[in-house]
């Protein structure tokens, strides 16, 4: 397949297709919110400019990891 057509391919797949039909009156506002706070999830929004430099939240728990383990050597050569 053509590089083209597999883009036009891509491109048709990610759109609504007719038959879907949502009833947004029926939504429920925080629907899970106590499920989200009961299993420990924690939302964070970073701002533009940080969340260009990360690609998914792997790569965000990867860099958080890396500035705490950093602190904690850097802590015990200060005691």
């Amino acid at each position: 397949m053509k590089e083209k057509d597999m883009k036009n391919k891509k491109r048709n797949n990610d759109e609504l297709k007719p038959e879907y039909n949502f009833d947004y009156t029926k939504a429920v506002r925080g629907k899970y919110y106590k499920q989200l706070l009961k299993e420990g999830a924690n939302i964070v929004m970073l701002e533009p400019d940080v969340a260009k430099v990360f690609n998914d939240s792997a790569s965000v728990n990867d860099a958080l990891r890396s500035l705490l383990n950093l602190t904690e050597r850097t802590r015990r050569l200060t005691k």
